[in-house]
């Protein structure tokens, strides 16, 4: 090992040029770069450190595959090099491989302890990956070798809070502040600094300190953030139970009387709550309504009386509040008020007085064509009815909010509102292609308003139309864009991506669902990528307290419901791909394109690259060669046909759902589909675990009702229990499942139980299928769901339809027939042929709208 530094020593020369490489790099000079490293090694060819520099700057060039070669050969040239390690982790960070990463730079430490560069990027490494352990020795390290930096003093303070033990920051707070001398006044990073210190002693539980620390602080003007202090204060008089806490907390509803927070804050500081049916309801509504007289602009107050009022009183309280949004003309009154829908009483009394101000306001209103002077504002009737409809909408009444929305439609037909709220009606009750129609009346009232063409995108996604909805992106999207569906990916438009792929899996095409499905999971891989370079930015920034409420928000990403829909969707896809794999084979054969489609997608090709070149003359382009700039990378598998027939589905399936099990855990469908993954993979006892999660969350749940039957009769038919974990699956199964119990036994008990629920009896249906029963039975215990006693909504029916399907049943067809009868105005359950005539008419110029401004009533 003793020749090795003599390997890496160069002469006076080449080590000049190997510091002039060094800064060509940070200065992102790659070609120059490329040729001082290949000066060195014309002379040098063995010298690891510079073959690993030139395959680093390599990969910025675009040569990714051969500068990793590179790197890796400069590593095994020079093993205890720590440049060599350090180019090596830099190479596995770019490709977000970050646990190699960090073993590299770990390893680059080895030959140099002190290295700030590497220890920097370790720290934020080990922050990346959550090892808080390491992450406080990194961050010590750091503050031995320059401690008079600021920075790392907070840094070390911010990984002993991350690592959990807030006694330690504190402590190296108060040894920070007890170096600071002559800081200037409304020093912005200083103050930030102050406020974290305050934060920790608020998180320690010691609030008389961290009350005392923070008014020293802002009387002396080290804290700058008035509102923050205000909020604080308040929250930490209250904690330690000062009379002064009362003040503090008016004192905030005064500077913004529209923050919720802060109404519950001072209720809360009174030892009162928002909850009607709590004994001190009648204290927090006198608080409420003292508040509203004495700041009468202020809608909060009002707002949040509401929700505990009841009774006569809500009545009085209720009428002003929606007369004045109905007369202003508020559009979101409903959305604002239809929380207060989950109280029956309340229901009724909110649609008396709706009635009432209807008719109060037709009978004032002019006609639109009219100048006559009212009291009442011309819009007041028209938001009435607007008003009226979502309600009757939200209680399922969907023929009699059509009525009322005709009605307003021929009082105003130029109001979007109107079109785009009859669109969502339509949807409600089964009518797609209708609702897809009424949005595009809604765009076309005005064709530059992007959230309108986004809207009846949206529907025509909705209704199955996935091109036609594309075209009207395209609208928007970046004319240079390879397609409006690529920008938006681009852009991470998660409406489009999850509405894009639950379209195609409606319409049975799981590569092109599969393949955004697995696109909105990439966001999510990005935007935690994104998070890596705020780790020393924030901390450069001193912008500490938003940093730690970022680490947590990160923390819970994938509890977003879009890609909590988009994991269960892909792995439901995933799990049907292993069951039937001709599935995959299926998409291959249907991405096959005809001779005629061949040259089609030619030609169109052909025009698409002309118009990439014209925009080309137009447009100067700027000269990235020498940047480092990649081009977008080419799909190789547009349609997702490559995704379907992947080796591994249950293990893609489960990785997707891995993070849900804690970040969405009281969501019965994560537990579901996890056992649908596990016991596939043979993986009893995590399948065992997972149903008794769900039964933990709904016991009658109809798809856990289906996994328990099966998950018996798999474990039944093992030709022996495995050894290690027999006992504990047993004990398991007949917690789920008793072996005294029959599998008909079972199944028929819980028929009767849930007789009135369609879901329930599907779910029977389905596992009568599993057990051999004649169809006949299984067809009569389907068309129970029928009986007018029978709960029945649109979604199940398809369900059922579709089940009748699979199983071939004769009566499929009549079954449609009856659920076409049942919701008159759906149109899902019509025949082929006429649904292709809704199709075309969805498509067709509006038709709601005057030919003529004339025309208008």
């Amino acid at each position: 090992m003793s020749d090795i530094p003599a390997k890496r020593a160069l002469p006076p020369k080449e080590s000049t040029l190997f510091k002039e490489l060094l800064t060509l790099y940070e200065t992102r000079q790659l070609k120059k770069g490329l040729k001082t490293a290949d000066q060195i090694l014309k002379k040098f060819p063995e010298h690891g450190e510079t073959t690993c520099m030139k395959g680093l700057v390599l990969t910025h060039m675009g040569r990714r595959e051969e500068g990793i070669e590179l790197v890796r050969k400069g590593v095994r040239l020079d093993l205890t090099s720590h440049i060599c390690w350090h180019v090596y982790g830099l190479i596995h960070k770019g490709e977000k491989n970050y646990e190699e990463a960090l073993k590299c730079y770990t390893q680059a430490l080895r030959f140099d302890k002190e290295n700030l560069n590497i220890l920097r990027d370790a720290a934020q490494l080990q922050t990346q990956l959550r090892i808080y352990d390491g992450l406080v020795e990194t961050r010590y390290t750091l503050l031995k070798i320059r401690p008079a930096m600021r920075q790392h003093w907070v840094a070390l303070a911010v990984a002993y809070h991350l690592n959990g033990n807030l006694t330690e920051a504190k402590k190296v707070m108060e040894h920070y502040e007890g170096t600071l001398k002559n800081v200037p006044d409304y020093d912005v990073e200083h103050s930030e600094t102050m406020l974290y210190h305050v934060r920790l002693l608020e998180d320690l539980g010691e609030f008389a300190e961290a009350l005392a620390m923070l008014d020293v602080n802002a009387k002396s003007r080290s804290i700058v953030d008035r509102t923050s202090i205000m909020e604080i204060r308040a929250r930490l008089l209250s904690k330690v139970g000062s009379d002064e806490a009362e003040h503090a907390w008016r004192v905030l509803v005064e500077h913004n009387p529209d923050c919720y927070e802060y109404y519950r804050g001072y209720l809360s500081n009174l030892g009162l709550v928002l909850d009607a049916t709590d004994p001190s309801a009648s204290k927090a509504l006198a608080v409420l309504e003292e508040f509203a007289t004495q700041i009468p602009r202020a809608t909060a107050p009002r707002r949040l009386a509401l929700t505990i009022a009841s009774g006569d009183h809500f009545k009085e309280l209720v009428t002003p509040y929606l007369l004045s949004g109905l007369k202003k003309g508020v559009p979101s009154l409903f959305s604002d008020i239809k929380g207060l829908y989950q109280d029956k009483p309340k229901q009724e009394i909110i649609e008396e007085v709706a009635v009432a101000a209807r008719d109060k306001f037709s009978a004032t209103s002019p006609e639109p064509s009219s100048s006559t002077s009212t009291d009442v504002e011309p819009t007041s009737y028209l938001w009435t009815l607007y008003f009226l409809a979502q309600h009757h909408s939200y209680l399922g009444r969907h023929a009699q909010a059509l009525v009322i929305l005709d009605a307003a439609l021929v009082h105003t037909p130029t109001l979007p509102e109107l079109h785009m709220f009859k669109g969502r009606v339509l949807k409600r009750a089964g009518d797609l292609f209708g609702g897809a129609r009424c949005l595009e009346d809604a765009r076309y009232l005005d064709g530059q308003d992007r959230f309108l063409n986004t809207k009846s995108a949206k529907y025509r996604l909705r209704a199955g139309m996935v091109e036609e909805a594309s075209a009207l992106l395209g609208l928007f999207t970046k004319k240079d864009a390879a397609s409006p569906g690529a920008d938006l990916e681009d852009m991470q438009s998660l409406l489009y991506l999850v509405e894009e792929a639950d379209a195609h899996n409606r319409n049975e095409k799981f590569g092109p669902a599969l393949k955004k499905y697995m696109a909105v999971n990439k966001v999510f891989d990005e935007v935690e990528d994104d998070q890596y370079d705020f780790h020393g930015y924030s901390l450069r920034k001193f912008t500490i307290n938003i940093y730690l409420n970022l680490l947590t928000w990160e923390d819970r990403l994938r509890s977003h419901p879009a890609y909590v829909k988009a994991a269960l969707s892909a792995s439901r896809i995933f799990v049907a791909v292993h069951d039937n794999p001709s599935i995959g084979t299926a998409a291959t054969a249907s991405a096959q394109l005809t001779d005629a489609q061949k040259k089609a997608k030619k030609k169109a090709k052909k025009a698409a690259q002309k118009i990439q070149e014209d925009a080309k003359k137009v447009t100067p382009q700027s000269n990235n060669d020498d940047k480092g700039l990649e081009p977008t990378p080419k799909d190789d598998d547009p349609d997702g046909s490559k995704l379907l027939q992947c080796a591994d589905p249950l293990e893609r399936a489960a990785k997707l759902l891995k993070p849900l099990a804690t970040l969405a855990d009281t969501n019965i469908e994560v537990w579901i589909a996890t056992y649908d993954v596990a016991v596939r993979r043979k993986k009893y006892l995590q399948a065992s675990k997972a149903l008794a999660h769900a039964a933990a969350i709904d016991s009658e749940h109809p798809e856990l009702h289906i996994r328990r039957i099966e998950f018996r009769r798999t474990v039944s038919s093992l030709p022996e229990p495995p050894q290690v974990v027999g006992p504990i699956l047993t004990e398991s199964i007949a917690k789920l499942l008793p072996d005294e119990v029959s599998y008909e036994a079972f199944n028929s008990q819980y028929l009767q139980r849930h007789s009135a629920s369609a879901p329930a009896v599907l779910a029977a249906a389905q596992v009568m299928v599993k057990l051999q029963a004649p169809r006949d039975q299984v067809e009569d215990t389907v068309f129970t769901v029928l009986g007018a006693e029978v709960l029945l909504d649109i979604k199940t029916a398809l369900a059922i339809a579709a089940f009748l399907g699979t199983i071939k049943s004769l009566r499929a067809d009549e079954f449609r027939a009856q659920c076409g009868a049942r919701f008159p105005l759906s149109t899902v359950f019509k025949p082929e042929a006429d649904l292709a005539e809704l199709r075309q008419l969805a498509l067709n110029a509006p038709h709601a709208l005057p030919d003529k401004a004339e025309d208008i009533p």
